[in-house]
């Protein structure tokens, strides 16, 4: 069976486990054992994977920003994922 594209899955990896799995792909592109074809397959999962994560960490810092936001009397806002 063959692995699903990153942007095919339904539910996106947690950071951590994207991080994982990028780190993966740098080891593996780095070794230069690849061939062409799946070298270029791994290096678009990466890049989307680095992406994933990318999102994940501003969407972090949003809500980091909505709980530090200086007027203690701002009503406070509900944080909604872009991808929701």
């Amino acid at each position: 069976m063959a692995k699903k594209k990153i942007s095919d899955r339904q539910d996106p990896l947690s950071f951590e486990t994207s991080l994982t799995e990028l780190e993966q792909i740098v080891t593996r592109l780095e070794s230069g054992e690849l061939p062409l074809e799946k070298a270029l397959s791994k290096f678009e999962q990466g890049i989307q994977l680095a992406r994933q994560g990318q999102k994940a960490l501003q969407q972090a810092e949003q809500r980091v920003q909505i709980l530090l936001q200086a007027d203690d009397h701002a009503p406070l806002d509900n944080f909604t994922p872009e991808d929701k």
